[in-house]
């Protein structure tokens, strides 16, 4: 059976004798091509996790400025254990550190998707543009105030 089989058909399979294949220093066996694809899909995966992790966090935020009397303990946690999950990620990755900045627009527009559905305030209420910047948003203490919203006064 060759790798490629292996790897078609028993993905699993496949990756543990790709794993005995470098502990016993067999790189001749390594299937070189898909172990690359594989751990670019890993890179991608990660990036992904962040994308959405930022989405959930700014939705909360959203939630947070614009229902005030709807804001919830739960909303918080939800706020903070986001942080906490985004921090972890980047100590344990660094090097997406700049793709936080870089894809703050795209987690913003996803989640005013997600505020909308979730409070029933048309997209259209909110900024067009994120209205928080990365260090606000990974700030353990910031929540947006209400004042901050369009229309009241600052």
């Amino acid at each position: 059976m060759s790798d490629l089989t292996a790897y078609e058909q028993d993905f699993h399979g496949w990756l543990l004798e790709n794993a005995n294949f470098m502990r016993h220093q067999q790189w001749d066996q390594l299937d070189i091509d898909h172990l690359a694809e594989e751990l670019e899909a890993m890179a991608k995966s990660e990036k992904r996790e962040l994308v959405n992790r930022l989405s959930l966090l700014l939705m909360h935020l959203l939630k947070w400025q614009y229902q005030v009397p709807k804001r919830t303990r739960s909303w918080r946690n939800t706020i903070t254990t986001q942080r906490i999950d985004i921090k972890e990620l980047l100590a344990d990755s660094p090097s997406l550190k700049p793709y936080l900045s870089e894809k703050l627009e795209t987690a913003y527009q996803k989640a005013k998707l997600k505020a909308e559905n979730e409070t029933g305030i048309d997209q259209d209420q909110f900024p067009f543009a994120c209205p928080y910047s990365v260090d606000e948003v990974l700030k353990a203490d910031f929540l947006p105030d209400h004042s901050r919203t369009p229309g009241n006064s600052r």
